[in-house]
C-alpha cells in the first residue's frame, strides 16, 4: 500500500463536501476564519469534520498537508 500527501479535493470529499475545483473555490471564498480561531473550532463545520481534522493534526496523518493548505486559504 503506499501512502502520500492528500490533495484538497480528497480532503473535501472526506469531509462531505462538494470538492470539485470551483466547489472549493466557492467554499473558501464564502468562508473566512479569524486568526484567534483555530481550524478545528470553524463554526461552519460540523462537530464530526471538527474532529476529523483535530485528529489529523494530531496523528500529523496523510491529511494534513491538505489540512494546512486549507487552513491557510481561509485565513484572509
Amino acid at each position: 500500500m503506499i501512502l502520500g500527501h492528500k490533495t484538497m479535493a480528497e480532503l473535501f470529499s472526506q469531509l462531505g463536501l462538494a470538492n470539485t475545483e470551483s466547489e472549493i473555490e466557492i467554499f473558501i471564498n464564502s468562508h473566512t476564519l479569524d486568526q484567534s480561531v483555530s481550524l478545528e473550532c470553524a463554526p461552519f463545520l460540523s462537530p464530526w469534520q471538527q474532529e476529523f481534522i483535530k485528529d489529523a493534526w494530531i496523528n500529523d496523518s496523510d491529511w494534513s498537508a491538505a489540512i494546512d493548505a486549507l487552513n491557510v486559504a481561509l485565513r484572509k
